[in-house]
């Protein structure tokens, strides 16, 4: 069965503009509720929800730059790779059904990411951060539960659902 950019649009986005929804109204209630606000720990200190704007990339690499080349790297850049990428998505010949969803969820993330950034003068908002004891993950968001959850199901996806059913195009 073949799928035209239609028929890829239609899962697109529905699943983008949840993610999307979603992944800024939990920042927005960061923002009103956290920010000024105390560090909140849940399931023994395994769960913590603060407030961080990280103007960096994962882990706020980058934050020391310039913030000018900050803006060229993680705002326009990233905006022309996330473009780019949903071309390809888009008229791709070689895409499954899971290699689109796993994709979705990626631009998702990115582009909620991206948002945060070109309104908030280059600063993503986190608030959540897990561990155990002082081995504990860096701050993040919502959207960055989305790109890791595609990123995820494109490596294990095809084993797991089948690798190349029902493509695409």
């Amino acid at each position: 069965m073949t799928f035209t950019i239609k028929s890829r649009l239609k899962v697109l986005l529905p699943l983008m503009a949840v993610t999307i929804i979603v992944d800024q109204l939990s920042k927005l209630w960061a923002v009103s509720f956290l920010k000024s606000g105390p560090q909140y720990s849940y399931l023994f200190d395994s769960i913590r929800i603060l407030y961080a704007e990280n103007y960096g990339a994962f882990l706020g690499l980058g934050t020391s730059l310039d913030p000018n080349l900050r803006f060229w790297i993680f705002t326009a850049l990233v905006g022309v790779f996330l473009t780019a990428l949903l071309i390809y998505v888009l008229v791709s010949k070689d895409m499954d059904k899971i290699s689109l969803i796993s994709l979705a969820l990626v631009l998702a993330g990115g582009y909620s990411n991206f948002i945060d950034r070109a309104m908030n003068n280059g600063g993503v908002v986190d608030f959540l951060n897990m561990g155990i004891g002082g081995l504990r993950t860096g701050i993040f968001n919502i959207a960055d539960v989305y790109i890791m959850i595609g990123a995820g199901l494109m490596i294990v996806g095809p084993a797991i659902f089948g690798h190349k059913e029902n493509k695409t195009h």
